[in-house]
Protein backbone atom coordinates (compact mmCIF):
# COMPACT_ATOMS: atom_id res chain seq x y z
CA UNK A 1 0.00 0.00 0.00
CA UNK A 2 3.03 2.47 0.75
CA UNK A 3 4.90 1.33 -2.48
CA UNK A 4 1.57 2.60 -4.52
CA UNK A 5 1.16 5.46 -2.35
CA UNK A 6 4.47 6.60 -3.14
CA UNK A 7 4.17 6.08 -6.66
CA UNK A 8 0.61 8.46 -6.50
CA UNK A 9 2.77 10.69 -4.81
CA UNK A 10 5.72 10.79 -7.34
CA UNK A 11 3.55 11.15 -10.40
CA UNK A 12 1.93 14.53 -8.68
CA UNK A 13 5.18 15.81 -7.89
CA UNK A 14 6.25 15.47 -11.66
CA UNK A 15 3.11 16.53 -12.79
CA UNK A 16 3.09 19.96 -11.05
CA UNK A 17 7.09 20.45 -12.33
CA UNK A 18 6.44 19.86 -15.74
CA UNK A 19 3.40 22.64 -15.38
CA UNK A 20 4.82 25.40 -13.07
CA UNK A 21 8.75 25.28 -13.82
CA UNK A 22 8.08 26.61 -17.22
CA UNK A 23 6.21 29.12 -15.94
CA UNK A 24 8.85 30.44 -14.00
CA UNK A 25 11.48 30.37 -16.10
CA UNK A 26 9.44 32.70 -18.01
CA UNK A 27 8.86 34.93 -15.16
CA UNK A 28 12.42 35.01 -14.69
CA UNK A 29 13.09 35.36 -18.81
CA UNK A 30 10.47 38.64 -19.04
CA UNK A 31 11.67 39.98 -15.44
CA UNK A 32 14.93 39.69 -17.26
CA UNK A 33 14.07 41.70 -20.51
CA UNK A 34 11.91 44.59 -18.43
CA UNK A 35 15.34 44.92 -16.28
CA UNK A 36 17.26 45.66 -19.54
CA UNK A 37 14.86 48.04 -21.25
CA UNK A 38 14.46 49.93 -18.48
CA UNK A 39 18.20 50.38 -17.74
CA UNK A 40 18.64 51.65 -21.56
CA UNK A 41 15.80 52.05 -23.14
CA UNK A 42 13.22 54.19 -20.31
CA UNK A 43 16.24 56.29 -18.47
CA UNK A 44 15.78 60.36 -20.20
CA UNK A 45 19.10 61.74 -20.90
CA UNK A 46 21.18 63.95 -18.93
CA UNK A 47 21.49 67.62 -19.20
CA UNK A 48 25.69 68.56 -18.78
CA UNK A 49 25.34 71.41 -15.92
CA UNK A 50 28.14 74.24 -15.70
CA UNK A 51 27.73 76.57 -12.82
CA UNK A 52 24.25 75.29 -12.20
CA UNK A 53 22.82 75.74 -15.68
CA UNK A 54 22.47 72.83 -18.61
CA UNK A 55 25.16 73.94 -21.02
CA UNK A 56 23.72 74.87 -24.34
CA UNK A 57 25.85 74.56 -27.48
CA UNK A 58 27.33 78.13 -27.82
CA UNK A 59 26.50 80.32 -30.96
CA UNK A 60 28.19 79.50 -34.36
CA UNK A 61 28.44 80.37 -37.65
CA UNK A 62 30.71 78.87 -40.17
CA UNK A 63 30.98 77.60 -44.09
CA UNK A 64 30.05 74.58 -44.97
CA UNK A 65 30.89 72.33 -48.09
CA UNK A 66 28.14 73.62 -49.90
CA UNK A 67 30.12 77.14 -49.29
CA UNK A 68 26.50 77.43 -47.40
CA UNK A 69 26.77 79.13 -43.89
CA UNK A 70 25.02 77.53 -41.15
CA UNK A 71 24.93 78.52 -38.01
CA UNK A 72 22.99 77.30 -34.57
CA UNK A 73 19.22 78.21 -36.26
CA UNK A 74 20.04 75.56 -38.89
CA UNK A 75 19.91 73.34 -36.54
CA UNK A 76 17.10 74.24 -34.71
CA UNK A 77 14.31 71.27 -34.15
CA UNK A 78 16.90 68.62 -34.78
CA UNK A 79 18.57 66.47 -32.72
CA UNK A 80 22.37 66.41 -33.80
CA UNK A 81 25.95 64.92 -33.11
CA UNK A 82 28.99 67.40 -33.04
CA UNK A 83 32.59 66.21 -33.98
CA UNK A 84 35.86 68.03 -34.26
CA UNK A 85 38.11 66.33 -36.97
CA UNK A 86 40.35 67.22 -40.13
CA UNK A 87 40.21 66.00 -43.43
CA UNK A 88 44.14 65.17 -43.27
CA UNK A 89 43.99 62.96 -39.91
CA UNK A 90 45.82 59.86 -40.46
CA UNK A 91 44.90 58.60 -37.22
CA UNK A 92 41.62 58.80 -35.12
CA UNK A 93 39.42 60.84 -37.81
CA UNK A 94 38.81 58.23 -40.41
CA UNK A 95 37.61 55.94 -37.75
CA UNK A 96 35.30 58.73 -35.81
CA UNK A 97 33.67 59.57 -39.59
CA UNK A 98 33.40 55.25 -40.29
CA UNK A 99 30.98 55.76 -36.99
CA UNK A 100 29.68 58.60 -37.98
CA UNK A 101 28.47 56.80 -41.19
CA UNK A 102 26.39 54.57 -39.12
CA UNK A 103 24.23 57.43 -37.12
CA UNK A 104 23.85 58.88 -40.91
CA UNK A 105 22.98 55.58 -42.04
CA UNK A 106 20.49 54.51 -38.86
CA UNK A 107 18.91 58.55 -38.80
CA UNK A 108 20.23 60.48 -42.16
CA UNK A 109 16.62 60.43 -43.83
CA UNK A 110 15.01 62.02 -40.75
CA UNK A 111 14.54 65.87 -41.39
CA UNK A 112 14.89 66.35 -37.28
CA UNK A 113 18.31 64.68 -37.44
CA UNK A 114 21.60 65.99 -38.11
CA UNK A 115 25.59 66.17 -38.35
CA UNK A 116 27.85 69.35 -37.71
CA UNK A 117 31.88 68.18 -38.22
CA UNK A 118 34.38 70.77 -37.64
CA UNK A 119 37.34 70.80 -39.15
CA UNK A 120 40.65 71.85 -36.68
CA UNK A 121 42.98 72.32 -39.92
CA UNK A 122 40.50 75.82 -41.75
CA UNK A 123 44.02 76.50 -43.31
CA UNK A 124 43.90 73.53 -45.70
CA UNK A 125 40.17 72.24 -45.14
CA UNK A 126 38.34 74.96 -47.43
CA UNK A 127 34.61 73.79 -48.63
CA UNK A 128 36.18 72.47 -51.50
CA UNK A 129 38.47 70.28 -49.38
CA UNK A 130 35.36 69.52 -47.51
CA UNK A 131 33.21 68.38 -50.36
CA UNK A 132 35.37 66.07 -51.80
CA UNK A 133 35.61 64.45 -48.00
CA UNK A 134 31.95 64.21 -47.71
CA UNK A 135 31.63 62.38 -51.18
CA UNK A 136 34.67 60.36 -50.32
CA UNK A 137 32.38 59.00 -47.60
CA UNK A 138 29.40 59.03 -49.18
CA UNK A 139 27.40 61.78 -47.62
CA UNK A 140 23.30 61.70 -48.46
CA UNK A 141 22.01 63.69 -45.62
CA UNK A 142 21.51 66.84 -46.26
CA UNK A 143 21.72 67.87 -42.84
CA UNK A 144 25.56 66.82 -42.19
CA UNK A 145 27.25 69.91 -42.35
CA UNK A 146 31.45 69.87 -42.88
CA UNK A 147 32.21 73.33 -41.23
CA UNK A 148 35.07 75.64 -41.84
CA UNK A 149 35.78 79.02 -40.14
CA UNK A 150 38.97 80.88 -39.06
CA UNK A 151 41.21 79.02 -36.28
CA UNK A 152 40.25 81.76 -33.54
CA UNK A 153 36.77 80.69 -34.40
CA UNK A 154 37.26 76.70 -34.57
CA UNK A 155 39.78 76.44 -31.37
CA UNK A 156 37.37 78.51 -29.30
CA UNK A 157 34.05 76.55 -29.91
CA UNK A 158 36.05 73.28 -29.38
CA UNK A 159 38.00 73.92 -26.36
CA UNK A 160 35.40 76.48 -24.51
CA UNK A 161 32.21 76.01 -26.36
CA UNK A 162 32.17 72.01 -25.88
CA UNK A 163 35.09 71.58 -24.14
CA UNK A 164 36.47 68.73 -26.27
CA UNK A 165 40.33 69.45 -26.29
CA UNK A 166 42.46 70.53 -29.85
CA UNK A 167 44.85 71.79 -30.50
CA UNK A 168 48.17 72.82 -33.64
CA UNK A 169 50.78 69.96 -31.84
CA UNK A 170 54.28 69.98 -35.18
CA UNK A 171 54.80 66.96 -33.50
CA UNK A 172 52.59 64.62 -33.39
CA UNK A 173 51.31 62.96 -36.43
CA UNK A 174 49.24 64.94 -38.66
CA UNK A 175 50.07 68.32 -36.76
CA UNK A 176 46.90 68.43 -34.88
CA UNK A 177 46.29 66.60 -31.77
CA UNK A 178 42.30 66.69 -30.73
CA UNK A 179 39.55 64.13 -28.54
CA UNK A 180 38.03 61.48 -30.58
CA UNK A 181 34.55 62.51 -28.89
CA UNK A 182 30.71 63.01 -29.88
CA UNK A 183 28.73 65.53 -28.42
CA UNK A 184 24.54 64.61 -28.33
CA UNK A 185 22.83 68.20 -28.64
CA UNK A 186 19.04 67.90 -28.29
CA UNK A 187 16.40 69.90 -30.54
CA UNK A 188 16.74 72.72 -28.41
CA UNK A 189 19.96 73.22 -28.45
CA UNK A 190 21.06 71.42 -25.03
CA UNK A 191 24.27 69.35 -24.78
CA UNK A 192 22.72 65.75 -23.44
CA UNK A 193 23.97 62.45 -21.99
CA UNK A 194 23.34 59.34 -20.67
CA UNK A 195 24.49 58.43 -16.82
CA UNK A 196 27.31 56.25 -16.03
CA UNK A 197 26.85 53.21 -13.41
CA UNK A 198 27.48 55.76 -10.73
CA UNK A 199 24.55 58.15 -11.74
CA UNK A 200 27.31 60.59 -13.36
CA UNK A 201 26.52 62.14 -17.01
CA UNK A 202 29.56 60.57 -19.63
CA UNK A 203 29.18 64.21 -21.01
CA UNK A 204 30.22 62.50 -24.21
CA UNK A 205 30.29 59.44 -26.37
CA UNK A 206 33.38 57.85 -27.95
CA UNK A 207 34.10 58.08 -31.42
CA UNK A 208 36.55 55.40 -31.59
CA UNK A 209 36.99 51.99 -31.59
CA UNK A 210 37.36 49.90 -28.04
CA UNK A 211 41.02 48.90 -27.90
CA UNK A 212 41.48 45.86 -29.82
CA UNK A 213 37.82 45.88 -31.33
CA UNK A 214 36.12 47.34 -34.38
CA UNK A 215 33.03 48.14 -32.43
CA UNK A 216 32.70 51.89 -30.83
CA UNK A 217 30.51 51.51 -27.47
CA UNK A 218 29.89 55.38 -27.89
CA UNK A 219 28.54 54.58 -31.20
CA UNK A 220 26.11 51.73 -29.73
CA UNK A 221 24.89 53.94 -27.22
CA UNK A 222 24.36 57.02 -29.88
CA UNK A 223 22.29 54.27 -31.82
CA UNK A 224 20.05 54.34 -28.66
CA UNK A 225 20.33 57.45 -27.20
CA UNK A 226 19.38 59.48 -30.16
CA UNK A 227 15.49 58.01 -30.50
CA UNK A 228 15.10 59.36 -27.00
CA UNK A 229 15.68 62.61 -28.09
CA UNK A 230 13.23 62.32 -30.95
CA UNK A 231 10.20 61.70 -28.95
CA UNK A 232 11.02 64.45 -26.20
Amino acid sequence: MKKYYFLILSFILIVISIIIFPVIIDRIANSKIIENNRSSDSEPLSYITLNGEAKKVPSFLMTNQDQLMIGNEDFNDKVYVVEFFFTTCPSICPIMNRNMKRLESAFGEREDFGIASFTIDPEYDSPKVLKVYAELYGVFSKNWHFLTSDKKSVFELSNNGFNIFSSINPDVAGGFEHQGYFALVDKMGYIRSRLDSYGNPIVYYLGIDQENSEISEGTEMLLEDIPKLFKE
